[in-house]
């Protein structure tokens, strides 16, 4: 064995060397030594991590979209419902107010004044519904 080591070249040499690192590092690498002198793992595990959190919060957004435009429908819906619903009752009352037997007798004049204060009183507290007539002076 002494024999054929003392005739190697140097590049020989250079070769069993090589040969002899690359053996301690595969040996070191499956005993778990990692030898990163750049850093590149950890810039690795940085941008997954950050990958990993931007996904997280994208699906948490998506989430609460969906639970809001649910949320939104409901609230849609009532209000589409209460408003069918109102249509209806005032459509049945002006039917009945119509066909009612007093509808063309006239009222008397101290009630039709009470019902016009009630009126104004109700336009003072309300004065954006449909159907107040413009505050006068005070």
């Amino acid at each position: 064995m002494k024999a054929g080591l003392r005739m190697l070249t140097p590049l020989g040499w250079l070769a069993l060397a090589i040969g002899g690192i690359l053996v301690v590092a595969v040996l070191a690498g499956g005993l778990g030594f990692r030898w990163d002198p750049l850093g590149l793992d950890r810039r690795r595990l940085d941008t997954a991590q950050a990958q990993a959190a931007a996904g997280r919060a994208a699906e948490t957004a998506r989430r609460l979209e969906q639970q809001g435009e649910a949320t939104q429908q409901r609230r849609l819906d009532i209000f589409n419902d209460t408003t069918t619903q109102a249509a209806r009752a005032t459509a049945t009352a002006v039917t009945q107010a119509r066909s009612a037997d007093d509808a063309h007798t006239p009222l008397d004049p101290d009630r039709l004044r009470r019902l016009r204060e009630h009126d104004r009183e109700l336009c003072r507290l309300a004065p954006d519904v449909d159907g107040c007539a413009a505050p006068g002076p005070a």
